[in-house]
């Protein structure tokens, strides 16, 4: 499928605008999520239609705690995803596509996501595993189905969408949990990306009234000093205030990171001691 967010800036390049990183894609190749092809002058969405996992899942395993309580939230995703987070829990499916695989999955139209929500009583349809952003169109179709149907939107995402892609979903998203991954530095050697574009999204997604969940992967060696806590406190209090709920959240060796001992539950309990202390009220401790 044509994708929506794009421009032609030369003969043969395109400018992806689905997410910050701006992409600039020559004919033949695809930006950094994987599923994005500059064909011929078009940038076309490859993933469009291709469920990768489909689910139902409690609406706490989001995690969202105080949105739908107690309820089931169908789940779907595609393959792709604009981070390689070196501790990714789901890079089978994130990172497959990259940088030139076929994108695989099975077709199930944004109707049918729709019909099995309601046939099976979920009262909300999650956008998760890998990250919604780079499946816009497909998620966005969905989305405006699911809200004539009754049904809330929520999007588990790292945050690093675009305004242009805030713009298309803010009318039809109720619900989301963002992660927020560690400080200034943990983003650019990482990630390769700039937390203020996270930050910038987590305000507006709350001024807008979007019910919001902030998720922190605390790392051994990586984000877990006492100085990494205190600075990423401060930039979400300075971002949100304190009327926001966090996700403190133990990380277990995985991916790239296997060698890398269990965060210590001390670790997680510091965090939600110094949260609270910043006047950060909705703290949860996450995988323990």
């Amino acid at each position: 499928m044509k994708a929506i967010l794009y421009e032609v800036v030369a003969e043969d390049t395109v400018k992806c605008s689905v997410c910050s990183h701006y992409c600039l894609i020559k004919n033949g190749k695809r930006g950094l999520c994987g599923v994005r092809e500059n064909v011929d002058g078009e940038l076309i969405a490859l993933n469009y239609g291709l469920s990768i996992a489909t689910s139902i899942d409690p609406i706490e395993k989001k995690p969202i705690f105080e949105y739908l309580p107690g309820t089931t939230t169908y789940s779907f995703s595609t393959v792709g995803c604009n981070m390689d987070c070196p501790w990714c829990q789901n890079q089978s499916i994130s990172q497959v596509p990259k940088p030139n695989n076929p994108v695989e999955g099975y077709n199930i139209s944004p109707e049918l996501h729709v019909s099995q929500a309601v046939n099976y009583n979920c009262p909300s349809i999650s956008y998760t595993y890998t990250e919604p952003t780079i499946f816009l169109e497909y998620a966005y179709d969905t989305m405006k189905i699911a809200k004539r149907n009754g049904l809330k939107n929520i999007w588990v995402t790292n945050g690093y969408m675009s305004s242009e892609t805030l713009d298309i979903i803010l009318p039809y998203l109720d619900a989301a949990n963002v992660d927020y991954k560690g400080t200034k530095d943990t983003y650019k050697k990482y990630l390769k990306c700039d937390n203020l574009v996270v930050l910038n999204n987590l305000k507006r997604l709350k001024e807008s009234n979007i019910h919001l969940e902030v998720t922190t992967l605390f790392i051994p060696g990586i984000n877990d000093k006492i100085s990494d806590i205190k600075a990423i406190i401060k930039d979400l209090t300075t971002y949100l205030g304190t009327d926001f709920v966090w996700h403190v959240s133990r990380f277990f060796p995985h991916y790239k990171l296997k060698n890398k001992a269990i965060t210590k539950l001390s670790t997680l309990n510091k965090a939600k001691q110094l949260g609270e202390k910043a006047g950060i009220k909705r703290i949860y401790l996450g995988n323990t």
